[in-house]
């Protein structure tokens, strides 16, 4: 098999590079471990930046985003007795779009299915150092293969294979695991609120999300180590309540039709670049969800990528993609930063110093515009 760029992982990564590069008749290939009802169905992300929902509109896959998708133009932070909205559109003019990953992977997945292999197995990259990269593999029918391309994108997550290509004297990795995770759960039921809700509590950190105007997506801190099993869907409806609760307003509830427990951390490993392969999204870097940075940051990559193998494929330039790394990594450091920051800021840890300077922090960035424009910046997004 032969091809321009090889793709390994179907995530949402993978899958808008194979459709940026098609826009530009180059040709993709895109390899996959899992079933297409697997890769659709994984709740992943559900906001996206300004940058995001735009690179999405203007490569022909915004129609559902701009009927079914929920457009907000600020968010709520919250503390016992407060909570206070930031406008986005009045502070940066920007918003973002409640859409979840599931239906940016869709949509994908509607334009570019017929150029995914799902479902192999043994997936290996040769030959990086040279102008013939290969990946092989074996099919779900049992055959093995070998892919051939001029350049190949490892697009498949922290576990991946991809990044572990790489000779481990070569890579640098900077990691932080964080003393606690959050429980999350899709309820069938209406929002209770307008905008999101990132709230401080005592009891941990809370936020109340959604997924569409039926569906609500909320999360609670909790201990990384803790079991699902053990949380009952009234003990989780009773947390919710105790700390998103505020005089006059009521958490409403419904059917939980899907929760878990993730744990948190930050993770950025170098080179996003070795030879012919080069990484994107998760493969590279991973942030804590609470700045709403991960699936955003990967589109950021993709986007930056799709212009440097452009001009590589065009008009011969490799200027682009030798300044790929250096570009990718000014936003990857950024939005660690803010999503270490937004972690800090809002999750307890029990400790009484913590607790006074995180709400000292809620509080000047509610009274002061140029701490919230910050935030605002930082969460529609930066350009890319």
């Amino acid at each position: 098999m032969r091809t321009q760029v090889a793709i390994v992982g179907a995530g949402p990564a993978g899958l808008l590079l194979s459709h940026l590069l098609s826009l530009h008749d180059i040709d993709s290939v895109v390899v996959e471990n899992r079933s297409r009802a697997y890769v659709e169905a994984r709740i992943r992300a559900g906001v996206l930046e300004q940058g995001t929902a735009d690179l999405l509109t203007d490569a022909g896959l915004g129609d559902r985003l701009k009927t079914e998708g929920l457009r907000h133009d600020g968010i709520h932070l919250q503390w016992p007795g407060t909570r206070h909205r930031l406008d986005f559109r009045e502070l940066t003019g920007r918003s973002v779009w409640v859409y979840g990953q599931t239906e940016v992977v869709k949509d994908l997945l509607a334009a570019r299915h017929e150029h995914v292999h799902f479902e192999v197995s043994g997936t290996a990259l040769h030959d990086l150092d040279t102008d013939r990269p290969s990946v092989s593999f074996t099919d779900s029918s049992g055959t093995p293969r070998r892919l051939t391309a001029d350049v190949v994108v490892g697009a498949d997550g922290f576990h991946g294979v991809s990044r572990e290509t790489i000779p481990a004297a070569l890579r640098t990795q900077w990691e932080r695991h964080y003393p606690f995770g959050w429980l999350g759960i899709l309820a069938e039921v209406p929002p209770s609120t307008d905008e999101l809700i990132y709230a401080w509590h005592p009891d941990g950190f809370a936020m109340h999300s959604m997924r569409s105007p039926v569906l609500s997506r909320l999360y609670l801190q909790v201990d990384p180590a803790e079991r699902i099993e053990d949380w009952s869907d009234e003990r989780i409806w009773s947390a919710l309540d105790t700390r998103l609760g505020l005089d006059g307003w009521a958490l409403d509830r419904g059917p939980i039709v899907d929760k878990g427990i993730t744990p948190m951390r930050s993770f950025v490993s170098t080179p996003m670049r070795y030879g012919r392969l080069f990484l994107v999204g998760d493969a590279a870097h991973i942030v804590p969800p609470t700045g709403a940075k991960g699936l955003n940051l990967a589109v950021a990559d993709v986007a930056v990528l799709a212009r440097a193998l452009e001009a590589f494929f065009g008009s011969g330039r490799t200027d682009l993609l030798d300044g790929y790394e250096e570009r990718a990594l000014h936003r990857v450091w950024r939005c660690t930063h803010f999503s270490w920051w937004m972690t800090t800021m809002l999750h307890t840890t029990g400790d009484a110093l913590d607790r006074e300077l995180q709400l000292s922090q809620l509080r000047y960035v509610c009274s002061s515009t140029a701490a919230a424009t910050g935030l605002a910046e930082n969460y529609a997004g930066l350009p890319f």
